[in-house]
């Protein structure tokens, strides 16, 4: 692969339309992180793997139809069948819709990195969906460092002085 050219953003999906195909381990561990951000996920599958019964999503038993699609404003193509994958990101592609297609990197519209969390503070690494353990080994060493500085402190403290700063006229500066 070469250089990485992603942009790198993170989405809000709270409240917004998601659906995952695919009912195995890959999916729900697709599922679980889209429930942590949020987002009403509609799962598509014609079975599904343990765990999926305890998490709040909408579930269609039923094989993939194009359909399923309809109001999604991001998917995950997450099915063990390459050809169900490579169909979901042809009318994603079609349709304007969001897609990550989870065996095949170079199909993706998007890569879902290594990503950690402390109070404000968020990080992600991408491999540009080359190598993920690399990311996921960067993430481990990048936690340990704000765990050490204290950054998710500092975070919080320099965001309650901006808020006060702007509530008192101050300008945005970045």
């Amino acid at each position: 692969m070469s250089a990485n050219t992603l942009y790198p953003v993170f989405l809000n999906l709270a409240g917004r339309p998601v659906v995952v195909i695919g009912g195995g381990k890959v999916a729900l561990r697709k599922t679980r992180a889209l429930v942590r951000a949020g987002a009403v996920i509609t799962v598509v599958a014609p079975r599904f793997a343990r765990g999926f019964e305890k998490l709040p999503v909408g579930r269609v038993e039923e094989p993939y139809r194009s359909s399923h699609l309809r109001g999604a404003a991001v998917a995950f193509a997450a099915s063990d069948d390459r050809v169900v994958n490579a169909a979901v990101k042809h009318i994603c592609r079609a349709r304007g819709i969001l897609v990550n297609v989870c065996d095949d990197p170079a199909g993706c519209d998007f890569h879902v990195p290594a990503a950690l969390r402390d109070g404000t503070v968020a990080v992600a690494v991408s491999t540009n969906g080359a190598a993920p353990a690399v990311g996921v080994r960067l993430k481990r060493e990048i936690r340990a460092m704000l765990a050490a500085g204290g950054w998710a402190a500092r975070a919080g403290r320099a965001g309650k002085k901006r808020s006060d700063l702007l509530g008192r006229g101050g300008k945005k500066r970045r």
